[in-house]
């Protein structure tokens, strides 16, 4: 009988080693490697997908013929912005996500847009009875859907190939199995294998295939490392269950821009896309509040207009909170400091919290002038002036620096009905300013409150 031969893996990056180590010599991670049970040499291709697609062989630049399918439209078009303008044939997409975002169901309207392609969805961990009841509540569109519930992925693969679909979307990654390997469903030496057996047969046969993959606790997707190394864009799906709105963001992108976004609204029909996110991210007020400022963000390419709301109050137990959602609580404490140090107000002695409409995490540097108004505007109790948005990123010397696309933010604020702009005073002399909005350039923080308040 032959001798089970077993390996250590690092469940954060997928380094072999032949026995356990404490610590990961390629990234550094503490007790993360488990035991598995291999059955052959790891990291080749396996030979289930051999002969299913034809050799290949070296070829020049200049001979190799450009696809006549340059990108196809999925059906949607917030997917079809993160994907940079459609799908490209052969082309290998991981969507991750916490528990419950949606995934599943993001993937199944993709399936079922009626959009002339011919997809299968593969599941793992819904039953075809299960499908059929969501996909009844988010509407049949596309007849050529097929539903194959299967874990092994040789049965997977011998599938795709007698059907030839257009998309093929696997629910999920650490659900599929290969005989190849003795260990379990959702190992690392599984998931390895099982993602380069997909992009194997995805680059021969041109079909595109969607992978939806687990995240763990700290937000990473679970799995080795290498998992996004192989497939060429990485989707992350992200948002609040408390909150019906959900994101979109492409992480990796191969064919086309990262950190692009896309918006959805979770309705009792499915996702539903928004094509101006401004529109549920700013409110009306019938009357003007303190402490609420609007700023110009962009993501991506993407411009956008988003509610920035600030509460100052006295410290009532000697040390102040500061409490920041949706935003990076040093960066906030940052500009706080540069307030207290280059305007001269007594934040030491204030407890500052800081949110942003609806749940949405933001981390464009852009939105700094934005939350300092709105910051301002709660000190002094005083409402900022109606139809007033602000775009700025502001340094340590309290000066105002031009933030990245501002022409494009500015394009978006008078699209929207805003009469005034604060941007900083540093931005380029030839950039295009539109009719119908006034810029107001300032050069640092003491001369915002000016630009500010309007009497």
């Amino acid at each position: 009988m032959a001798k089970i031969k077993t390996a250590y893996f690092c469940k954060n990056c997928g380094f072999e080693a032949p026995k356990w180590l404490g610590k990961c010599p390629s990234c550094g991670e503490w007790n993360s490697f488990t035991q598995e049970v291999v059955a052959r040499e790891s990291g080749s291709v396996p030979a289930l997908v051999a002969g299913r697609i034809p050799a290949a062989r070296p070829q020049r630049v200049s001979e190799i013929r450009e696809s006549d399918r340059r990108r196809v439209s999925v059906g949607d078009p917030e997917v079809d912005r993160v994907l940079g303008g459609g799908l490209v044939p052969g082309s290998l997409i991981l969507l991750g996500g916490e528990p419950g975002i949606g995934k599943s169901t993001l993937s199944l309207q993709l399936a079922l847009a009626a959009n002339g392609l011919r997809t299968l969805y593969v599941s793992g961990e819904e039953s075809a009875e299960q499908i059929r009841m969501r996909a009844t509540r988010i509407g049949i569109g596309n007849e050529e859907c097929m539903v194959y519930p299967e874990t092994l992925l040789e049965n997977i693969v011998a599938q795709i190939d007698a059907l030839r679909p257009d998309i093929v979307v696997i629910d999920s990654i650490q659900t599929i199995y290969t005989q190849t390997i003795e260990s379990s469903a959702g190992s690392v030496s599984q998931i390895r294998e099982c993602a380069a057996t997909l992009l194997k047969y995805a680059k021969g046969c041109d079909t595109s295939i969607f992978i939806i993959g687990h995240i763990t606790k700290d937000g990473t997707i679970a799995g080795p490392k290498i998992l996004e190394h192989i497939v060429d864009v990485v989707l992350q799906f992200e948002g609040d269950n408390n909150h019906v709105y959900r994101i979109l963001r492409g992480i990796k992108n191969r064919f086309g821009a990262t950190f692009e976004i896309g918006v959805f609204e979770m309705l009792d029909t499915g996702l539903r896309s928004v094509a101006n996110p401004s529109e549920i991210l700013l409110t009306h007020y019938e009357q003007p509040l303190s402490g609420i400022a609007v700023g110009a963000a962009v993501d991506g390419v993407r411009p956008y207009l988003i509610e920035v709301q600030a509460l100052v109050s006295g410290a009532a137990y000697g040390t102040p909170q500061r409490t920041a959602t949706g935003y990076d609580a040093r960066r906030m404490n940052m500009l706080l400091a540069v307030l207290e140090k280059r305007v001269g107000l007594k934040m030491f002695q204030k407890d500052v919290f800081l949110n942003f409409a609806g749940g949405f995490k933001v981390a464009d540097t852009g939105l700094d002038l934005a939350i300092v108004a709105a910051v301002v505007s709660s000190y002094y109790d005083r409402p900022v002036g109606e139809g007033i948005c602000c775009a700025g990123e502001v340094g340590l010397s309290g000066e105002v620096r031009p933030a990245p696309r501002t022409e494009q933010r500015i394009a978006e604020a008078a699209r929207l009905g805003f009469r005034r702009i604060v941007v900083s005073g540093y931005m380029g002399k030839g950039a295009r300013r539109p009719k119908g909005i006034e810029v107001v350039p300032i050069h640092s923080i003491d001369q915002l409150p000016r630009a500010l308040f309007v009497e």
